[in-house]
């Protein structure tokens, strides 16, 4: 039997590694452990999960090793046809949760996220310092969301490389709340919210601590594709979203890992994956109406 790598995954508050084979399952990763791993054989599509399972592809496809997503064409279109995040799924009845979501200086955005999946999407998207806004109706909470966004100018979405560009260099915990804080007094004080939606208080986390942010390495490369017998080898010191970082100033986004059987690499193998250097982080762009 083999095993597709799905990613990252995390649980807990903690990264892992998921895999599809005989069913679903993870390996925890720790912060100083070594990891040396190739990519053997093609990378295939893995399919669609709907409601916690997974439909395999029906054809088996072959994905590109650049792309940051391990759909085909056809169950990128599936996947789309039912889904709260391309708004084709407009009926769904759970509670929602609109967030603030801090990145670093100058990144911050509005989203919303299912009530019972907790952090874990602000734990996906790399997210240092976030708050809930609000919960409620999912359509309650679209529209606030796309209230917030309008009124205070905020992005609907954050390029991961701008992110991961400024995570070796980030203000102290308290300069980071701070910034939330005074960003969720501006949110709540806008007229026209819902009044379907349940405002919430605000109280800030921080996952400096989840993701190893502390003495981080400056990144220096990120790997850019994953081909048959390329090997990344390195000893792991932080995670964020789906980057993996390296004591080496190595990143690896672990979208490029979905979809690859991965093997243990030989004990003299190096990293020789293609990568692309990171240039350095720039001052923060002003978002209007919030900085």
């Amino acid at each position: 039997m083999t095993w597709q790598c799905t990613g990252i995954r995390w649980r807990d508050g903690r990264p892992a590694i998921g895999w599809y084979g005989s069913g679903e399952r993870v390996s925890t990763l720790a912060y100083g452990q070594s990891l040396a791993f190739v990519a053997q054989g093609e990378r295939h599509c893995l399919g669609v999960v709907r409601a916690g399972r997974r439909t395999p592809c029906p054809t088996g496809a072959v994905v590109p090793g650049r792309a940051g997503s391990a759909q085909c064409p056809e169950c990128a279109r599936l996947d789309r046809s039912f889904s709260v995040a391309a708004d084709t799924n407009a009926a769904d009845p759970r509670t929602y949760r609109v967030y603030l979501a801090w990145f670093g200086p100058g990144m911050v955005k509005v989203g919303i996220t299912a009530e019972e999946r907790g952090s874990a999407r602000l734990l996906e998207q790399g997210a240092v310092t976030w708050a809930w806004l609000g919960r409620g109706p999912l359509m309650a909470t679209r529209r606030t969301e796309e209230l917030l966004r309008a009124a205070l100018g905020v992005p609907d979405r954050i390029a991961y490389a701008r992110k991961r560009a400024v995570r070796a260099g980030l203000p102290p915990e308290a300069a980071r709340a701070r910034e939330v804080a005074e960003l969720h007094a501006r949110a709540a004080a806008l007229p026209g919210w819902p009044e379907s939606l349940e405002r919430v208080d605000c109280a800030t986390t921080d996952h400096a601590g989840a993701f190893g942010l502390a003495g981080l390495p400056v990144p220096e490369r990120v790997v850019t594709e994953m081909a048959p017998g390329a090997a990344v080898v390195g000893r792991l010191v932080g995670a964020a979203g789906p980057d993996l970082h390296f004591a080496d100033g190595l990143v690896l986004d672990t979208r490029l890992l979905a979809g690859w059987e991965l093997a243990a690499a030989p004990a003299w193998a190096l990293t020789d994956a293609p990568f692309a250097v990171i240039a350095p982080a720039v001052a923060p762009v002003e978002q209007h109406g919030l900085f």
